[in-house]
């Protein structure tokens, strides 16, 4: 029989929803003057360019933990949008890579003009087949890649951020060997396909990890927010 979970920690985040916590919009209270401004400036002084788009743009990321990010760990954030979390994490490693399919030319603008160091990919994850990827009714078709075919674009993954409606749960979790710190976004039917329990029982093996789980007024298909450090690295 597998051993049960280390020190887990299952929590429900009732402070309110991904929307209202997580999913920050174009805030018009910026405009004191009645001039909106060129960019958006957030309270830790990230910044993103003020441009209109068929999709959310999500400029805060309350629901990652991420301090703990060491100066030479290879950190991967996969489902980047504008930037939120990458931009943010450049401030602590020197070596960012960004995976987006859909809002690419967006996040390498804001990536450009907070002048930190991120290297886009344009691609998607999945299971190695032609899938359309979509955000808010915007679609595109593409072949999609695995975790594996990242890890090698990137030469490895030290943290990892995965935001990927779902992907997730096409992840092989052996190819989480090499990986300290995952911070990722769960989903649910009708945004996923059912969690994949090989995907959890690895986690449960091998990680110390907590699952903020969001309440039952939450948006569909959103499970929670996993965060979990491999092993005696724990800080919880």
């Amino acid at each position: 029989m597998a051993p049960g979970p280390k020190n887990t920690t299952l929590r429900n985040n009732g402070a309110g929803t991904a929307d209202s916590l997580s999913k920050t919009m174009l805030n018009e209270e910026m405009s004191g003057s009645g001039l909106a401004p060129p960019d958006i400036v957030t309270r830790d002084t990230i910044r993103f360019l003020k441009v209109p788009s068929a999709y959310r743009q999500i400029f805060e990321v309350p629901e990652y933990r991420f301090s703990d990010i060491k100066k030479d760990d290879i950190v991967v954030d996969i489902g980047a949008n504008v930037g939120a979390f990458c931009i943010r994490a450049a401030n602590y490693s020197d070596f960012v890579y960004a995976v987006e399919p859909l809002t690419h030319e967006i996040l390498q603008k804001n990536i450009n003009l907070n002048g930190v160091s991120v290297t886009v990919l344009d691609c998607a994850l999945g299971g190695g087949t032609v899938e359309g990827i979509s955000w808010d009714g915007v679609s595109r078709n593409m072949q999609t890649v695995s975790l594996k075919t990242i890890i090698g674009m990137t030469g490895g993954c030290d943290f990892l951020k995965c935001d990927c409606e779902g992907a997730e749960w096409l992840i092989d979790p052996h190819e989480l060997g090499s990986i300290r710190r995952i911070e990722m976004e769960l989903h649910l039917p009708p945004v996923s396909g059912p969690p994949n329990p090989l995907f959890l029982d690895y986690v449960s093996r091998n990680y110390n990890f907590q699952i903020d789980y969001m309440p039952t007024h939450a948006p569909l298909g959103l499970l929670g927010y996993l965060h979990a450090t491999r092993d005696s690295e724990s800080p919880w």
